[in-house]
């Protein structure tokens, strides 16, 4: 005897990826997230891969892992997907000293988010 399943996280017609471990600050990571709600799937990932943000990089690998969920996992149409969600949060933050004139140190702040896209099939109209 085993556990009963876990009910999903999104709907039927939707997939999901996280990324919980992505080095840069949210603030920056939302305003590449930004570029890329409510857009096609094929639109966003045309959009990071010629961004000149860096965060746009690993919002691509998340964005290209949702769209491989649902074609995989959850036999959705790829050509289909938009995203319907992509929500930015923070994660850990490592604490760093830097020495400084005088004997005295400062602290650094190495901040790291949070991605979470959902991509949904929508009818064409």
């Amino acid at each position: 005897m085993s556990k009963p399943q876990a009910p999903r996280k999104v709907g039927d017609k939707e997939a999901l990826a996280v990324a919980t471990q992505i080095r840069g600050s949210a603030q920056k990571l939302n305003l590449v997230a930004g570029l890329i709600r409510g857009r096609k799937a094929g639109d966003a990932l045309n959009i990071l891969q010629f961004s000149t943000k860096a965060m746009a990089v690993d919002a691509r690998k998340v964005l290209a892992s949702a769209i491989a969920n649902a074609e995989n996992n959850h036999n959705l149409d790829v050509d289909a997907l938009v995203v319907a969600e992509a929500s930015v949060g923070k994660s850990i933050t490592m604490k760093r000293f830097a020495t400084r004139g005088r004997g005295k140190s400062t602290r650094i702040l190495k901040p790291f988010s949070r991605l979470r896209i959902v991509v949904r099939e929508q009818e064409e109209a």
